[in-house]
């Protein structure tokens, strides 16, 4: 049997997670784990160890991104968030993509790092808001329509993060 993410760290599952709890549960597993104190180890207690440092990487990183944890809280609910058959936003998102794309490109093209930085931050607070309808929407209301539209549009406005932050780098070099 194994354990899903939440159980592997001791953690409830839910969005509204203690990061320091993660954080500190995540170390003490990886110290636990370490390959330094499997050197004498069997093969078997090895493998075992180095599979238990996998599966705790992979479980931080979701857990530690809201976007990723509101992706595995659906998965646990039978939820694909992001599939190929469910790509439908309503219109005013999709309109406010056009619109952080086409500002990104502008700002790009006029090499405008204040103009990344504040359309940044404007995308953050987005995210935040977003962020604080999935605690409710998850953890309170278990509307888990809602919450997969919700943690689409997070996961896009984390791409758009992504796109803005390299496009400051390569202007900034």
């Amino acid at each position: 049997m194994s354990l899903n993410y939440f159980e592997l760290f001791g953690l409830e599952p839910i969005f509204n997670i203690e990061l320091a709890a993660l954080e500190s549960n995540f170390r003490k597993i990886q110290s636990e784990s370490h390959p330094d104190r499997f050197v004498t180890a069997p093969a078997a207690e090895k493998l075992s160890a180095m599979q238990q440092a996998t599966l705790a990487n992979e479980a931080y990183l979701s857990l530690k991104n809201p976007a990723n944890r509101a992706k595995y809280l659906l998965e646990l609910q039978g939820i694909t968030a992001i599939s190929e058959t469910n790509t439908a936003m309503p219109t005013d998102f999709l309109m406010q993509q056009m619109e952080w794309r086409e500002a990104t490109e502008d700002a790009v093209s006029a090499k405008d790092v204040d103009a990344l930085d504040s359309l940044l931050a404007e995308i953050r607070a987005d995210a935040k808001s977003l962020q604080e309808s999935l605690v409710s929407l998850l953890d309170v209301q278990k509307d888990y329509a809602a919450a997969t539209d919700a943690t689409r549009k997070l996961i896009f406005i984390d791409k758009v993060s992504e796109d803005i932050n390299r496009a400051i780098e390569q202007i900034d070099i």
